[in-house]
């Protein structure tokens, strides 16, 4: 279990390079294996295979006409002695490319005996037998090497005409024991050889392919540690440069939530301050000053203390709509509507010029509360940004089986390099925090996860200088 545990924390580097070595190491083995341990027994193998189909090759052809001049051709090509003859020990073909071989000095009764044993095991006969096997063994063992092996083969096959004919092989099976003693010469300065490459490769291949890994688990850990201008590295092979893309990206949009983070901290905290400190002084007033105790010092800290709340209110509800805890309650309603009662609250701004142009009544099935809430975010971004003229103008338009309602202001506009931030949480296009008479600036980031929710298009049209025009679209029924 140490040995497991102490083995994963190896470095990438080192464990790359033990799984080469380990290859090597098999492959090295399996050549002893096969090329010096195993040599003698395939060669045998190999050698029997190739006596057995070679009979059977002239059995096929028992009938053809070429028969003479295929026994030739395999008998050369194989180095065999290659005899037909029928159950009498007659010969009818015979072609002997094997020096001294056994079958070659069969006399005609041992050739019927042969047949006879072959008839006995079933028409095939096959048996391997040391050089000595027949007579003048003195005259054959001066000829050819000791412990050489024979291999004979016969069997018996049918002809057309319904006789029965014997094909009888004979081959050797040489000593390779000089042949496997070179191998294992060879074997060993290949071996050397292919440790001392292997080694360097595998010392090589680790380093390539672990570097850059390493390098971005370094960037990594600053990542970690909140250091969001770390740059990975996007060279190397496929993966690792799709990884160090993957991270650099990463490491932008963590630096860009940091920003927003401060800048949050930095308007909550006036937002907060503002409203307190108007209650606070007010109310003081109202206490040390005879006489200030009016309805209109009362409204004011009603009026701070009801914007206090709504800023509470509006930070709540983006947590809990983008945390998702807040489901929708989807229900049958009038949007055209609502959008008028949300209207009416605004009457008292008699300051600002607010229409809305809707051609008939539409019914949408949605979370009707939310959509209010969309609705009263994107009329209070347009008070707040509108121009000297201090115009608002909501339209609703109907086509093709949806509703669509925009907002338009008359202000300044948006950048187009910054209208897809916009919706980002706590962004401020002119980062110059401006206190709205209504709303506490997270409204668009509210009005896209609630439009989020309900699966609703939603967007914006600015030019600089032109103003902007806010709209999202719902289904009707």
């Amino acid at each position: 279990m140490k040995l497991k545990e102490h083995f994963k924390r190896i470095g990438i580097k080192w464990r790359i390079f033990a799984y080469f070595a380990v290859f090597t190491a098999i492959i090295l083995i399996l050549l002893w294996v096969f090329q010096v341990v195993f040599l003698n027994s395939f060669y045998k193998a190999i050698k029997t295979r190739e006596i057995k189909t070679s009979a059977q090759t002239i059995t096929k052809n028992i009938d053809s006409d070429g028969l003479s001049e295929m026994v030739q051709n395999i008998s050369q090509s194989n180095q065999m002695c290659i005899t037909v003859t029928d159950q009498s020990g007659m010969t009818y073909y015979k072609e002997d490319s094997l020096p001294n071989s056994v079958i070659s000095r069969l006399s005609v009764f041992s050739l019927a005996q042969v047949y006879a044993v072959t008839k006995a095991q079933g028409g095939t006969y096959f048996e391997k037998l040391p050089r000595d096997f027949t007579t003048d063994s003195v005259q054959r063992r001066s000829l050819q090497p000791p412990h050489m092996e024979s291999i004979i083969y016969a069997q018996i096959v049918v002809k057309k005409d319904g006789a029965s004919q014997m094909v009888l092989l004979n081959s050797t099976i040489s000593p390779i024991d000089s042949t496997v003693n070179t191998l294992r010469v060879q074997l060993v300065c290949i071996t050397i050889v292919m440790l001392v490459l292997s080694l360097l490769l595998a010392l090589f291949l680790s380093k390539k392919i672990s570097t850059p890994i390493i390098k971005i688990n370094a960037a990594a850990k600053m990542l970690g540690n909140g250091k969001y201008n770390v740059s990975f590295d996007e060279t190397g092979y496929k993966e690792i440069s799709e990884l160090g893309r993957t991270l650099n990206y990463a490491a932008k949009e963590l630096s860009k939530t940091e920003a927003l983070r401060r800048d949050l901290i930095a308007n909550i905290s006036h937002d907060l301050r503002t409203p307190l400190t108007m209650i606070a002084g007010y109310s003081e007033v109202m206490r040390d000053l005879p006489g200030e105790n009016t309805p209109e010092n009362v409204q004011i800290i009603i009026d701070e203390a009801t914007r206090l709340t709504t800023l509470v209110n509006d930070v709540l509800d983006i947590s809990k709509l983008q945390s998702g805890t807040q489901p929708l309650s989807r229900e049958d309603f009038n949007l055209t509507e609502s959008i008028r009662t949300i209207l009416q609250r605004y009457s008292k701004l008699t300051d600002y010029n607010i229409s809305f142009h809707a051609g008939e009544d539409v019914m949408v099935n949605a979370d009707e509360l939310k959509i209010s809430q969309v609705v009263y975010n994107l009329v209070n971004n347009a008070i707040t940004y509108t121009g000297k003229d201090k115009i608002v103008e909501i339209t609703q338009l109907v086509r093709d089986g949806r509703v669509k309602i925009s907002v338009r202001d008359t202000g300044e506009g948006i950048p187009q390099d910054k209208i897809n931030d916009i919706w980002d949480r706590y962004y401020k296009v002119d980062k110059e925090h401006k206190r709205a008479q209504i709303g506490t600036g997270l409204g668009l980031s509210i009005v896209k996860s609630i439009l989020n929710m309900h699966g609703g298009a939603y967007g914006v049209q600015s030019q600089e200088g032109s103003g902007s025009v806010f709209w999202f679209e719902l289904d009707i029924l």
